[in-house]
């Protein structure tokens, strides 16, 4: 057996890494002194069994549906994310994460039915996800709403590095908006780009020709929080 590389019998004989815990322990671990709360909101499992799910603090012991109503009432932000499942992408997972933690109003899954969820980390849960056949009926149907509704259509922004797009850096992204991502490789489909109003490019500096699907989404999405949201202080 080939000896271990220098670097990695380094590595294993410090006394890293040490990680902080993550979550809450029982509530009777936690709050001894306090008697089990009776707030219709939390979830007597949880309670019992402490909570290490992925959400913030103040949602601590929480059930889901409760969370997703809080979220609600708190007010989601105007964009909405709409990704392509034609290829079964792995990185649909963490865009949906990714639309939880900026508070999209709502994820559009256009194409099959199932999809990749390993990379949201049940964060579907907590997020208003509708399923689309395809980005004509998305688009459709978003008309339909919007005048039900009395609200313009939400602008189509496509996410792509493809001849025409202008630079993400320097675009005024709507406040009322949908943004539409591709898969990993070919990008959006031609329809896609087809029906979208404005197609936006992440300016790159390097060799590769397009960053990951889900690091590009992470950085529209951001980019849409940046101009737009209010963001408390430290």
């Amino acid at each position: 057996m080939r000896d271990p590389n220098p670097i990695t019998r380094a590595a294993m004989a410090s006394d890293e890494p040490v990680f902080r815990q993550v979550g809450v322990g029982p509530w009777q671990e936690e709050h001894p002194e306090q008697p089990l709360p009776t707030d219709p909101r939390y979830d007597p499992e949880l309670l019992e069994q402490g909570d290490r799910r992925n959400v913030l603090d103040r949602y601590r012991y929480w059930k889901v549906d409760a969370i997703r109503d809080d979220l609600d009432r708190r007010g989601r932000h105007d964009f909405e994310v709409a990704v392509e499942n034609w290829t079964h992408d792995f990185n649909i997972g963490s865009m949906v994460r990714t639309a939880n933690a900026f508070a999209a109003r709502r994820v559009h899954i256009v194409g099959p039915h199932k999809w990749n969820r390993k990379g949201s980390l049940m964060t579907e849960l907590y997020q208003h996800v509708v399923h689309d056949p395809d980005i004509a009926t998305m688009t459709a149907t978003l008309r339909e709403e919007a005048a039900g509704q009395g609200e313009s259509t939400p602008r189509m922004i496509a996410i792509d590095n493809v001849p025409g797009a202008v630079p993400m850096e320097t675009y005024r992204f709507p406040r009322r908006c949908l943004l539409m991502f591709g898969a990993e490789g070919p990008g959006l489909s031609e329809k896609a780009l087809e029906l979208a109003d404005d197609v936006v490019y992440i300016s790159q500096f390097g060799s590769v020709r397009s960053i990951n699907a889900g690091a590009a989404a992470a950085v529209a999405m951001h980019s849409w929080i940046c101009q737009h949201a209010e963001v408390a202080g430290p």
